[in-house]
């Protein structure tokens, strides 16, 4: 997968996606939880997110307590030396990673602590989540930054049209 090209084709694809999606949160569908459920898993078995990882190297995920307490105990550290080696506090006031990529992504796209990864990664694109269209302003910038989120939506906009 070129993932410049994905990315500029996402880009164009912006203003399409985003009318769609403000279709959705004004006409709130009532299957639309049991089909972006449906579209997401059909989408990703097919895509192999392990040829990508554009997620891990662009996009650091807000990091909770709990998240802390497992990811330390991954790489056996304590909490308090976790946080000192790997996060930072943006300005947002959320716990992030020190810097990009994830410090715990391979060069072969597997993640290091990937049972005990942050709950954000878990859930990232967070395109099977009940109504979907409360996100809409984060599924537009996940659709330049993976492309099973773009796929899923031109695949919901297709099914709704």
């Amino acid at each position: 997968m070129n993932l410049e090209e994905y990315q500029k084709k996402a880009i164009s694809k912006q203003p399409e996606h985003e009318k769609f999606l403000n279709w959705l949160k004004r006409n709130k569908p009532k299957n639309l939880d049991r089909i972006a459920e449906k579209k997401h898993d059909e989408v990703f078995a097919k895509i192999d997110c392990l040829s990508c990882g554009n997620c891990c190297r662009t996009t650091g995920p807000l990091i909770t307590v709990q998240d802390v307490k497992k990811m330390a105990k991954a790489v056996n550290l304590s909490e308090k030396d976790f946080e000192a080696t790997y996060l930072k506090i943006d300005e947002d006031g959320d716990m992030v990673f020190q810097s990009m990529p994830c410090p715990f992504l391979g060069e072969d796209n597997y993640c290091f602590i990937y049972e005990n990864r942050p709950k954000a990664c878990r859930e990232f694109p967070h395109t099977d989540r009940r109504k979907l269209y409360q996100i809409n302003h984060l599924t537009i910038k996940n659709t330049v930054i993976c492309p099973a989120a773009y796929q899923i939506v031109e695949e919901l906009k297709e099914f709704y049209s």
